[in-house]
């Protein structure tokens, strides 16, 4: 669905407030962003008021004074341009491969959403320099490794705006200045204060958390599709997705996803046929509303959180500007507890829905709970059929876990101790990006699984109405295996149609709605 801030298919206005679909829109959908007038009188105002307070001498942390444990170090106006220069270059310290092009892209987003706001003092040109960037696809290098939060990362794209560094364009990495004398564009010179701003703020982690967070969520739909086509190939029973039963418990996510699998399977006459088939079934099966529903609750409260903070400012220091209030407020608003520890529950709620599809994996290949031969292969033993896939469910599933401990809980203090406590919120959405990665293979191999289950059914035809679209969808890439073949592309492949949300838009096509 498109926000309010689209102008058209290709093109985004910042000034009002922003969701995540418009940060993905921009950072993976390369969509470009343009400011209102609002977004450019609000900047204005607050740089106004930096330039009159250098020319009154009126001491600002890290315009005229050093940073962090320097603080105190006060700096003469004839160095005040230099110092916003070295910032950038002492603190591009990142390290490591880089980042992948939509994640830089959603970092120079936030640092536009963030600057924006109206509170930071930069001047408009440095913003249009970032929209230039954007727009052009023009995409820093940017080392992913080394972060407690803030600064390391952000600082690689300011090397870009002045100059220096290197950039994605045209899938070239070139120097910054090669691609700039092409384009005939010239380096900026950071004035007082745009250099702090560059780099202090959220922006890295909410950058990040918000492609894991927009690929978390849809996964999650996904899951409940795949869910509900192992039920009906495994003659699970729809007594536990009933409302009566759903409506004892005051969880709207459980309701919801319950409603989902029973609006999934309302057409499969499979279902109908083996409601009695058992009293109850595995925990697998019957559990899936409320441990997907707990998984939901945890990843849309992580949304609210990220919306927040997109929309928010998080530089320090802050310029108020409300007349006769007007001050610098020197504060913590870069701290990234927030985003951290939304992106650290949102990765357990991850690894929790990826569990309970392993499980149901593991009965749909196993001959004694699904009545099929095992690994789901005609003639098992000469052929391994989808033996192994699970396995690599197994592996993966454990890097989740691993990767599930948060990095929130840990500190380690720097800049002398003056910073003697960090939040590590970049690292808890770095991880969160592999988590979600990780979860669209493992739902891709009990898609495997069912999908290679309907050769065993006695009356494929059955299958309920989103099944079949989603059995035609698959066939296009992937043949029903009845001897061993080479899996490695299958599981790519469908992976593929849940990462680009193909399972959501085919079960959208029969549903109202798909919550």
């Amino acid at each position: 669905m498109k926000s309010k801030n689209y102008i058209n298919d290709n093109e985004i206005i910042l000034g009002n407030k922003v969701t995540l679909e418009d940060a993905i829109s921009v950072s993976r959908y390369n969509a470009k962003v343009t400011f209102n007038n609002d977004f450019i009188n609000r900047v204005q105002k607050a740089r106004n008021l930096i330039e009159k307070w250098i020319n009154e001498d009126v001491k600002i942390y890290g315009v005229n004074t050093g940073f962090g444990s320097l603080c105190d170090k006060i700096i003469s106006k004839a160095d005040i341009e230099k110092l916003q220069q070295n910032i950038i270059l002492t603190h591009a310290t990142s390290v490591g491969d880089p980042l992948a092009i939509e994640q830089v892209r959603s970092i120079m987003f936030m640092m536009l959403l963030n600057m924006g706001q109206g509170y930071s003092g930069v001047r408009i040109e440095l913003l249009n320099r970032l929209k230039v960037l954007l727009n052009n696809n023009i995409i820093p290098y940017v080392p992913k490794e080394g972060s407690v939060g803030y600064l390391s990362l952000e600082a690689h794209i300011g090397l870009v705006i002045i100059g220096r560094g290197k950039v994605y364009y045209n899938d070239k990495l070139s120097p910054t200045q090669s691609v700039y004398n092409k384009l005939n564009i010239k380096p900026l010179k950071l004035h007082a204060k745009e250099g702090l701003s560059l780099i202090s703020g959220t922006t890295s982690p909410t950058g990040l958390a918000a492609l894991a967070l927009h690929d978390m969520l849809n996964a999650t739909k996904s899951a409940d599709i795949i869910a509900a086509m192992s039920i009906e190939v495994l003659k699970g029973t729809l007594k536990a997705f009933d409302d009566n039963l759903m409506s004892v418990r005051q969880y709207c996510d459980q309701r919801n996803t319950a409603t989902n699998i029973r609006n999934i399977l309302s057409s499969s006459d499979l279902a109908k046929e083996n409601i009695d088939y058992r009293l109850q079934d595995a925990l697998s099966i019957r559990g899936i509303p409320q441990l997907h529903g707990a998984s939901k609750k945890t990843l849309n409260d992580a949304l609210e959180t990220l919306e927040n903070e997109m929309n928010s400012c998080n530089d320090n220091p802050i310029i108020w500007t409300e007349e006769g209030n007007e001050k610098a407020i020197s504060g913590c608003n870069c701290d990234a507890s927030y985003v951290g520890l939304a992106m650290d529950s949102a990765s357990i709620a991850s690894t929790m829905i990826a569990k309970i599809s392993e499980r149901r994996n593991c009965r749909l290949i196993n001959n004694r709970f699904s009545e099929m031969p095992s690994f789901l292969i005609k003639n098992p033993g000469i052929n391994s059929g989808l033996m192994i896939p699970q396995y690599s469910q197994a592996g993966l599933l454990n890097d989740m876990k691993i990767l599930s401990h948060p990095a929130t809980v840990d500190s380690i203090p720097t800049s002398n101790g003056q910073e003697d406590y960090v939040s590590m919120g970049y690292n808890a959405a770095k991880k969160a990006c592999e988590i979600a990665k990780k979860l669209e293979y493992i739902l891709a191999i009990e898609l495997l699984s069912v999908y290679q289950a309907q050769q065993f059914l006695d009356e494929p035809s059955k299958v309920s109405n989103i099944t079949k679209k989603i059995y035609h969808e698959i066939n296009k890439y992937v043949p029903i295996i009845e001897e061993d073949v080479e899996l490695h592309s299958h599981i790519e492949q469908l992976k593929n149609l849940v990462h680009d949300e193909t399972l959501i838009q085919l079960a959208n096509s029969e549903l109202e709605r798909l919550y």
